[in-house]
């Protein structure tokens, strides 16, 4: 069993796990090469080779647990026909969202249309012996905002406008239930050994409408993937204190916090459950000094706790490679007792 696996479903915490999100991406000089060449994002999420070839990436520079596989979460939507594109400066822009036609969606027709993302799983699995590959999901709740809102809601967000259609919310949300667990059947198939799902919008709901757009549709998912015997990792982003209500409902193998939590709080109030990530990423952007401080505070709060060191978020563009190199050595000095 590799090392992540084997702190989630073993609980152990004698060692260390650590990756990044993000960690195959913007911030890597080797990535940015590979990115000017291939203009459409979506078209180099569906390039086998590439995909391996930047999921590789990191691993060839850091001492890493695990590669996620270089991919994103909107290659669902597109893979059930809604039209996904990325404008440099704006983000993700998708087309009109033409529900009979997604409902319509068959299995293989949606197997077929991302069928090279599995590839791209299944070369790096054949690549790598010692560390897991994580494949990963947006969660229901993330990818109903994205094909509602046609973008993403950071600036232009209105909850009732979303939720305003309830006949059409329930049939997309069982749709999208139905698809994300096809899909990470497909992963784990390819070569996938961990899943994750990010709720990266979980934090747009207030207290009131988590249980149905946020809880319950995420649990549908986590009890199919272990049923795979598949560890799952949940990150339903900017929810607070209702993290404690998400791991007793939702049950997932292991939780990722965001770096608005207090990893203190995380620690007493998560028990029994294994505990990913905290750190802001823009510590990283700081001086040596500061990163030790901030990185050694994380270790030593979650000292003899099944803990996977990771971000509170994605890597950012402007990180220097030797940031995260340098996270990396206080990290492996701290597991050899240091």
């Amino acid at each position: 069993m590799n090392k992540l696996s084997e702190c989630i479903l073993n609980k152990n915490s004698d060692y260390l796990p650590v990756w990044f999100m993000r960690q195959a991406g913007r911030y890597l000089p080797e990535f940015r090469e590979i990115r000017r060449n291939n203009q459409d994002f979506i078209k180099l999420c569906l390039n086998p080779k590439l995909v391996k070839e930047i999921t590789m990436q990191p691993l060839m520079r850091f001492d890493l647990d695990a590669a996620i596989i270089f991919s994103d979460i909107l290659i669902l939507p597109f893979g059930l026909g809604q039209h996904v594109q990325f404008k440099k400066g704006e983000g993700p822009i998708l087309g009109d969202l033409e529900i009979n036609k997604i409902l319509k969606n068959k299995k293989k027709d949606f197997v077929d249309k991302v069928k090279p993302v599995y590839e791209g799983i299944s070369n790096v699995k054949k690549n790598i012996k010692d560390k897991n590959v994580i494949g990963f999901v947006g969660a229901p709740w993330t990818l109903m905002v994205y094909m509602l809102n046609k973008k993403s809601p950071k600036k232009d967000f209105d909850l009732s406008v979303i939720i305003k259609d309830k006949v059409l919310i329930k049939e997309l949300l069982t749709k999208l239930e139905e698809t994300i667990c096809l899909h990470i059947d497909q992963q784990i198939e390819s070569g996938a050994d961990v899943i994750q799902i990010f709720d990266s919008w979980a934090g747009l709901l207030p207290k009131n409408e988590l249980k149905k757009y946020c809880f319950e549709p995420t649990k549908k998912i986590v009890q199919h993937v272990k049923e795979k015997k598949v560890p799952v990792i949940c990150f339903p982003r900017g929810i607070g204190k209702n993290y404690k209500d998400f791991c007793s409902i939702v049950e997932p193998s292991c939780i990722s916090i965001d770096y608005d939590t207090d990893p203190r709080w995380a620690r007493d109030n998560l028990k029994e459950i294994p505990i990913q990530g905290g750190l802001d990423p823009k510590i990283l952007l700081n001086e040596k000094e500061i990163i030790k401080k901030e990185v050694e505070n994380y270790i030593n709060v979650f000292l003899g706790y099944p803990y996977i060191f990771n971000l509170g978020h994605g890597v950012l563009p402007e990180t220097k490679p030797e940031a995260i190199e340098y996270v990396m050595s206080l990290i492996r000095r701290k597991k050899n007792g240091k």
